[in-house]
């Protein structure tokens, strides 16, 4: 893919678009921290129902620290993973009351050595609570990059440092949220919703789901 089909579809993202964020519900950086710890192998919806309650009773690692095991699972418990996910927000918490005041650390290899973070999380929250232009790669991220050829690579890093290297820098900061979005609503895995998409034209993909499609007319039209 050309430079120019690059620079086009991330302006029509930003069109129609222009301030993109998680869908993770989160008031500060601790609580998007715990809340991307929670939402590995988990929906964003599914994280959202607890993290609405466990907040209430506990937004601090402090507060958390204080629940333990037995108090905080019951939170969490219908979220994937749940019992590793408990130790491992009470080993960051406590290693964030113990080295950081509390506080989340604002670098990558800080944040990589906290229990349950990992380059991914590291990247979700260097770009949306402290705003540096990250590109977190999840796996509609990693199936975005490969099908419409905007950064094809064999793994996460690669499509990463390929991501890093051909956004333009006016949408670096947001393009994590861009196509992430765009994987799950539109590009989907099993059946992309081709005949929606706004980018349906510069997209390389060569088995696209064209049923419904508009017109190329339509299309420059719609954005």
């Amino acid at each position: 893919m050309n430079t120019t089909k690059r620079r086009e579809i991330f302006t029509r993202f930003r069109a129609a678009n222009p301030r993109p964020t998680t869908e993770l519900e989160y008031q500060t950086p601790f609580q998007l921290l715990i809340a991307v710890i929670l939402s590995a192998q988990a929906t964003d919806k599914s994280v959202n129902l607890a993290t609405r309650k466990l907040f209430l009773v506990a937004d601090t690692p402090e507060k958390i620290l204080q629940l333990g095991e037995t108090g905080l699972s019951p939170f969490i418990q219908r979220i994937g993973l749940f019992r590793t996910k408990t130790r491992n927000i009470l080993a960051t918490c406590q290693l964030l009351i113990e080295q950081y005041n509390g506080e989340v650390p604002r670098t990558r290899t800080e944040l990589e050595k906290l229990p349950g973070v990992g380059r991914k999380t590291a990247s979700v929250i260097l770009n949306t609570a402290f705003g540096e232009p990250t590109i977190a790669v999840d796996t509609h991220i990693f199936r975005v990059a490969n099908r419409i050829g905007i950064a094809p690579g064999k793994n996460v890093l690669e499509v990463e440092r390929k991501l890093l290297k051909v956004v333009p820098d006016e949408f670096r900061h947001d393009a994590h949220h861009w196509l992430i979005l765009h994987g799950r609503y539109i590009c989907k895995a099993r059946k992309p919703l081709c005949h929606q998409c706004l980018i349906v034209d510069l997209c390389e993909f060569k088995e696209k789901n064209l049923e419904g499609t508009a017109s190329s007319l339509d299309m420059k039209q719609l954005t």
